[in-house]
């Protein structure tokens, strides 16, 4: 391996064939996780939001169905950006006040 991580990404159809598969209680959830070759836990975590809310489950991309979600979740990455930065100015200025000796 060339010692960077990444994470694998599933499409919304893989996910919810996946679930519905399980569900049929053909396989154990162990079994379909080791066929596939995905962790366990995610598999259940994709059951659980395929159960929550089936039309809206893995809207994909990152993106939330609903646009006053998703722009405070842009207002809110804006909001942190602008902090570290604030936060880097405030330390650069602390090191140039300093009264050389």
């Amino acid at each position: 391996m060339n010692g960077i991580n990444s994470r694998r990404q599933y499409t919304r159809e893989f996910k919810l064939e996946t679930v519905e598969f399980l569900l049929r209680g053909d396989k154990t959830g162990v079994e379909v996780a080791r066929d596939l070759g995905i962790r366990v836990d995610l598999l259940y975590r994709w059951k659980k939001e395929y159960l929550n809310d089936k039309n809206h489950s893995f809207p994909g991309a990152g993106h939330l169905q609903n646009p006053d979600e998703e722009r405070i979740r842009k207002l809110e990455r804006e909001l942190r950006s602008v902090t570290e930065e604030r936060d880097i100015l405030k330390k650069v200025v602390a090191i140039f006040s300093k009264t050389p000796k």
